[in-house]
């Protein structure tokens, strides 16, 4: 008797159960190999500095020593993305929507070795790139081989693995579990098929991912800051105008990265030495940086840290907030296989506490502490961006373990991402998907083989860019 209520219950449920061990498989797979990137990137960030401190004594041997490897990790990882995978470049985000979408291939065998070592190259010279890019891509990518290997051949349960290996992704590079799933559901949900199934394999992914996670570094949040007391409700009408500070730096932030992508696109001309020696050049300059004013390379969590520790004077705010400004889109718009959530979140975080310091002197009587503007604008930021308030709000609730402060990140989150969007800005993820197949039908017309295979293979492209401009409109709406 107890057996068939088993039985029963096992049928009334129409998930497929081997999507769900499946998902599961994805989730710990992308969970390990995102703690093993997490572990890599801090190894050779620290491995490059500590290498040749003992070696050199005159601070000019010591910069010329530090600039020239931070130099070769990043041609190393621009030559990998070039030679053996182009659509390693950049965060890979728009790659796995594009996937989800079947306007671009899975190319799990090269994608993950190379996002992997590149990813490495590139962090861990000091650029100003995150992880989260490429965990996200890697996870995809683990879900397409594991989708290969079991030989699964309804393409709905291949996205919904996909989809689940994205999720896990995002969730090992924050041990932000919900934040993984919100993500999902937020940012791609134009290409994500929602359903109970689905749902559940994202819920499964990003669980096992956690978890390996926590199994290795712990369960404490990533950006220890200091826990804040909720914000009166007379003084929500600050974190309005935050949000639309905020909205117009996400618009004024996407719009100089799109044009300098462009630029270097432009410059590089399809010619692998320029490209990698651009890479160099800029790897180099940020590691030498990094010796003497860190504040403004590296993935951002170490310039949070800082001003958490010891809160940065108001020139030094508006020095670090501009010179990452340009460093962040100048590493990212470069082609580096890296990712831009965590420059935000330090952008954003910075931008915070400028606004904080202004209000907290003007409105004593709130009894706020900037660090709660610091937090709101490290999500609210995002947001504006990637232009998900939901999934910013989370994921910085996550990260700080601040869930008292949920309103106003909400209200903050909400209001920069109505200001960007009012005015005429667009995903950037939705726009970096367009670019890459609008470059795809360019580098198509210029094939010297005009084959027939070739003419479908340009008209598909080419309504693919179309259906993608078209549902970013319908998006926005």
């Amino acid at each position: 008797m107890k057996f068939t209520f088993i039985d029963q219950l096992i049928k009334s449920d129409k998930t497929p159960m081997h999507i769900l061990l499946l998902s599961a498989l994805i989730g710990s797979l992308a969970g390990l190999l995102g703690v093993l990137f997490q572990m890599g990137v801090t190894f050779i960030s620290t491995f490059r500095v500590t290498s040749v401190q003992g070696y050199f004594t005159e601070k000019w041997q010591l910069g010329l020593a530090v600039f020239t490897i931070a130099a070769i990790l990043s041609m190393i990882a621009y030559y990998l993305v070039k030679r053996f995978s182009p659509e390693s470049g950049g965060s890979g985000i728009p790659e796995i929507e594009g996937a989800l979408e079947d306007l671009r291939p899975v190319r799990w065998w090269r994608v993950i070795p190379v996002k992997f070592f590149g990813g490495l190259g590139a962090l861990g010279s000091g650029m100003v790139l995150g992880r989260e890019g490429p965990t996200v891509q890697l996870g995809a990518n683990i879900a397409e081989m594991i989708s290969d290997i079991f030989r699964l051949k309804d393409k709905d349960n291949r996205h919904t693995l996909l989809a689940s290996g994205a999720a896990a992704g995002l969730s090992a590079a924050f041990n932000a579990p919900l934040a993984g799933i919100i993500f999902v559901i937020e940012e791609m949900r134009a290409e994500f098929k929602y359903g109970l199934i689905s749902f559940k394999s994202v819920v499964i992914g990003t669980v096992m991912a956690t978890i390996v996670y926590r199994l290795i570094n712990g369960s404490a949040s990533m950006l220890n800051i200091g826990i804040f007391k909720a914000a009166p409700i007379p003084s929500l009408w600050l974190f309005i105008l935050l949000g639309f500070a905020i909205g117009i730096l996400g618009l004024l932030f996407n719009r100089s990265l799109l044009f300098l992508q462009d630029r270097f696109q432009a410059f590089y001309k399809g010619r692998t030495l320029r490209f990698v020696i651009t890479g160099g050049i800029i790897g180099g300059s940020c590691g030498l940086i990094a010796l003497y004013l860190p504040e403004i390379v590296g993935d951002g969590f170490n310039v949070i840290h800082r001003w958490s520790d010891h809160p940065f004077t108001l020139q030094m705010i508006v020095l670090f907030l501009i010179l990452r400004f340009f460093t962040s889109i100048i590493s990212f718009s470069s082609g580096a296989p890296g990712g831009i959530f965590s420059p935000l979140l330090a952008l954003g975080t910075l931008f915070g506490a400028l606004f904080g310091d202004f209000a907290t002197t003007l409105f004593p009587q709130y009894e706020l502490e900037a660090g709660i503007f610091a937090i709101a604008g490290m999500g609210a930021l995002f947001a504006a961006t990637v232009r998900a308030p939901l999934t910013g709000a989370i994921l910085v609730l996550e990260l700080t373990d601040n869930f008292a402060l949920i309103l106003p990140m909400l209200i903050t989150c909400l209001g920069a991402t109505i200001v960007a969007q009012l005015f005429g800005g667009h995903p950037l993820y939705t726009v970096l998907l367009e670019k890459t197949l609008m470059r795809s039908k360019v580098a198509l017309n210029q094939a010297t083989d005009q084959s027939t295979s070739d003419q479908t293979m340009k008209s598909e492209i080419d309504e693919a860019a179309q259906s993608v401009v078209a549902k970013t409109g319908k998006s926005e709406q």
